[in-house]
């Protein structure tokens, strides 16, 4: 209240208009203003025919008074917004399909509804996002439970299976074909996720059930980049979740691309929508929850 009085008596030059700004009475605003002089040892303003000046003391003080106004006012309305959802900061893990099909659309809803929410996505492997929503370095993510981790740490949603589809380039020598079976691919080269990974396992174990080993010509990669520069240069196959196909084969990426199709579907185990249990997420983060939670449902 001392700094308001200060910058309103030097903006209005008037002790009555600068108290009844401030919601004082005029003897209350002077008594005010003594007490400040007495606390620095210095006059902050000087009486003239024009009303109240400040002096060089006065000035320096509603000068700073000034910026510590806008701060305050400024803080209160982003701790409003924070309050009311729209506002602070967001932290979501997801896998790849789910954060192309789910998270990035939430993102974009609620990017709409406030713009000032800061919000950060982390897309990796389940073993990399499960440890950190363990840590609260997230919010939520959409993943699997690797077979180490706790999950009595967790609030567990079930969402949907990841569908896979083969990725190739225009002019492949299998395209044209119909649907082929996986056995006819397995001479051919193979761009796969590191080993142990949920679509490389899937893959490895549509070529078990034919009676066949897994593929012995492959490149390992897990960059989207990558697979997409070696695949233009080669007969590689790559499979990859249907919500990263799609983005593939859609305008103005798909120039090249291919789906090669399989004769029959090729799954993942389903993934998961989990949040830490016990633990309060930012309203912003709630918000962007029951759309992903709302998305997953009506998907």
């Amino acid at each position: 209240m001392q700094t308001r009085l200060v910058l309103e008596i030097a903006t209005q030059g008037q002790l009555q208009v600068a108290a009844n700004l401030c919601g004082l009475t005029q003897p209350a605003a002077s008594r005010m203003l003594a007490e400040i002089e007495t606390q620095l040892g210095e006059r902050l303003f000087t009486r003239t025919p024009h009303g109240m000046e400040p002096t060089p003391a006065g000035a320096l003080i509603a000068h700073h008074a000034q910026r510590i106004t806008h701060d305050h006012a400024q803080l209160a309305a982003e701790y409003g917004e924070l309050r009311a959802g729209r506002g602070g900061i967001v932290r979501v893990g997801a896998v790849t399909g789910p954060a192309l099909g789910h998270i990035v659309p939430a993102i974009n809803w609620l990017k709409g509804w406030a713009p000032e929410v800061d919000i950060s996505v982390e897309v990796a492997p389940s073993v990399t996002l499960v440890p950190a929503l363990a840590r609260g370095d997230l919010d939520f993510a959409l993943a699997r439970l690797p077979p180490q981790i706790d999950d009595s740490d967790f609030e567990i949603e079930p969402a949907r299976d990841e569908i896979v589809r083969l990725l190739v380039r225009e002019g492949h020598p299998m395209l044209g074909h119909g649907p082929v079976a996986i056995a006819q691919l397995h001479h051919l080269p193979w761009i796969l996720q590191d080993r142990g990974m949920p679509i490389r396992r899937v893959i490895e174990a549509a070529f078990h059930d034919e009676g066949l080993s897994s593929p012995s010509n492959v490149i390992s990669a897990s960059s989207l980049l990558v697979i997409v520069a070696l695949l233009r240069e080669s007969d590689a196959i790559a499979p990859m979740s249907q919500e990263v196909m799609e983005l593939m084969l859609e305008p103005p990426v798909s120039a090249g691309f291919r789906r090669l199709d399989l004769n029959r579907l090729v799954t993942v185990e389903p993934y998961l929508l989990l949040r830490a249990r016990g633990r309060a997420m930012p309203k912003a983060a709630e918000a962007l929850f029951r759309r992903v939670r709302e998305s997953i449902r009506h998907f």
